[in-house]
């Protein structure tokens, strides 16, 4: 601490970034100042909400960058932040991948649907609001434009150079120029001018039809009915074409709340939310979010309307508007709207599962008369005939799934191969030895997946340990489904006035069912194929999976031809390795 007062009392008057790291030196934050002797100092005097307390726990030690401008600082922080995705900046981690349309830089250029936005490869246009509507738009242009459509210059003209809808690159050279109005055609329509790419039609058509050519002059109508098509099914909401992204935010004490409609041609072609905590102010925090957003963008819109903002550093990076009237006004005071609503949504829906949650551990605790359940550990045995026998063990905490504190046991054969209760003693020991070896937390409440037998070896196992821990054990019915609960005194407990706590209990059974199943099921197919094919020279983890999953069986495998082998995709020399090692052998 007396050090972090030192670095305190030396921090400049200028602008800049700092980094906040933890005990182990991490960087946990990054943040940008105006000031950085203020800023950073805020974070050690006066009160704060529950989060920056968390956040001010961890500190230990801090750097800091000076920067010439506050535009400066913010291009920096941004940067850092990907650099080092400290776990309390905002992390943009978006799942949705929109569809953009894409007119390739190559010397051949095509037109062509991706999700992979990366800005060398040539201009995109979109997003589009599904792939449908993105690969309808591309079709229609791709008849109409004569671009590439092969992925690789053919030896041969292909069927698209015959009908007209490609200049043969493959044939003879093509130059930059000839391209240059195709290109430009195509970039008229994608920004939204779709009249002069008509009038161009119309022109044609009417040509076509007076030199008698009817075929050509039907094909142009065509493309046209498609044109008008492909615009009324897009709404328009913005009458000026332009390409525009409205933002706005909300806030409460914890949580910033950001909404982006996305325009493009003028249609509202895409809305995306984004609920994330904040450690400045909330203004402060949704500039952060704007530099961060639009550099991983490949395509900036012409404009981006946001709600008024104190800072003017971000200016000098983005393309930012502030409408003061007018549809552009309505539209930020309807996505500030829509980011309260959904930001009080998601705090409601959130309070509503808490209290489910804790009404469904109070009634488990209430039937098993224990003082807690907050974390809970199931365990199951799976095995075949008593062979290959392995144990699992999952971990709820809260109510949920804790999927980073799931185990897998390898179990030795046991004297008594078919005794599930003897491994069952066996896994929970060494769970809980291993436990108290390393002083680590024990659980609340132990689960086994069985009767009064099962319950009575897992008390055993932990009396062993000098452990007291409430067990309980999961008891099916006739159609092996969750019935109850067997207490740790041998008696079943009725759950059908207790419907969420039922469920729970047949979450937890179903789940912990599945992991050790598959982890057995994963260890016999292991062992199944290890003595045989593994023998084989050339025959690694890859052409293994191969082979197993083209003849289903090792028996099939024995049985294959050599050409079986080698239309099941093994070079030469490997198939008939695996062909003269099971001949040689049988």
């Amino acid at each position: 601490m007396d050090l972090l007062r030192k670095k305190l009392s030396l921090l400049p008057e200028k602008p800049g970034v700092y980094l906040m790291k933890n005990a182990a030196g991490k960087i946990i934050y990054v943040g940008k100042a105006k000031v950085l002797k203020n800023r950073v100092r805020s974070y050690f005097t006066g009160s704060h909400d529950q989060k920056t307390q968390k956040l001010v726990s961890e500190i230990t030690d801090f750097e800091y960058i000076v920067t010439s401008s506050e535009v400066e600082a913010l291009l920096l922080e941004c940067n850092l932040i990907k650099k080092y995705n400290p776990q309390y900046n905002i992390m943009l981690r978006d799942d949705k991948s929109y569809p953009y349309i894409l007119i390739t830089s190559e010397k051949h250029p095509r037109l062509i649907v991706t999700r992979q936005v990366q800005k060398k490869k040539g201009k995109y246009y979109g997003p589009y609001p599904n792939a449908t509507a993105a690969r309808e738009t591309a079709r229609l242009l791709n008849r109409l434009l004569p671009l590439r459509k092969c992925k690789q210059i053919p030896a041969k003209p292909c069927l698209y150079y015959h009908l007209g809808q490609c200049l043969g690159p493959c044939l003879h050279s093509i130059t930059a120029e000839e391209y240059e109005e195709i290109i430009d055609k195509a970039n008229q329509y994608l920004r939204g001018n779709q009249k002069s790419i008509i009038s161009w039609l119309e022109e044609k058509m009417h040509a076509a039809a007076s030199s008698l050519q009817f075929e050509a002059a039907r094909e142009y109508r065509d493309l046209i009915a498609d044109l008008h098509k492909i615009s009324e099914k897009q709404n328009i909401t913005l009458n000026d074409f332009k390409n525009r992204d409205i933002i706005a935010y909300f806030a409460n004490e914890e949580l910033l709340s950001i909404q982006i409609f996305c325009f493009r041609q003028g249609k509202l072609v895409t809305r995306d939310g984004f609920i994330f905590p904040y450690y400045a102010e909330p203004e402060e925090a949704f500039v952060t979010f704007l530099v961060q957003y639009y550099s991983e963008k490949a395509a900036i819109p012409d404009e981006i309307c946001i709600p008024e903002l104190n800072s003017s550093s971000v200016f000098d990076i983005l393309p930012l508007v502030i409408p003061k009237r007018g549809k552009n006004r309505e539209l930020i005071n309807l996505a500030q709207a829509n980011a309260q609503t959904v930001l009080e949504e998601k705090i409601k829906l959130e309070k509503d599962k808490k209290e489910e949650v804790n009404r469904t551990l109070e009634g488990l605790t209430e039937v098993l008369q224990i003082p807690k359940a907050e974390v809970i550990e199931a365990f199951d045995i799976s095995s075949l005939a008593g062979t290959g026998v392995v144990g699992g063990m999952i971990q709820f905490q809260g109510g949920r799934p804790y999927r980073s504190n799931y185990r897998k046991f390898k179990i030795e054969p046991l004297a008594n191969n078919n005794d599930d209760t003897a491994y069952l003693k066996h896994v929970i020991y060494r769970r809980y030895a291993r436990l108290l070896k390393e002083d680590k937390p024990l659980p609340d409440l132990v689960l086994v997946d069985g009767g009064k037998g099962h319950v009575k070896a897992a008390l055993e196992a932990l009396q062993d340990l000098q452990i007291q821990l409430p067990v309980a054990g999961m008891v099916k019915d006739e159609r092996h489904e969750t019935r109850g609960l067997i207490n740790n005194k041998g008696q079943e407990i009725d759950l059908t006035s207790k419907p969420e706590v039922f469920r729970l209990i047949q979450q937890i059974q179903e789940e912990v069912h599945r992991f050790a199943i598959t982890f057995h099921r994963q260890q016999r197919l292991k062992n199944i194929t290890a003595s045989e094919l593994d023998n084989i020279p050339g025959i690694g983890p890859k052409r293994k999976r191969l082979l197993l999953s083209t003849f289903q069986s090792l028996e099939q495998i024995k049985n294959a031809s050599l050409a079986e082998l080698t239309k099941a995709g093994l070079p030469q020399n490997t198939a008939e390795g695996v062909y003269n090692y099971f001949r040689k052998n049988n």
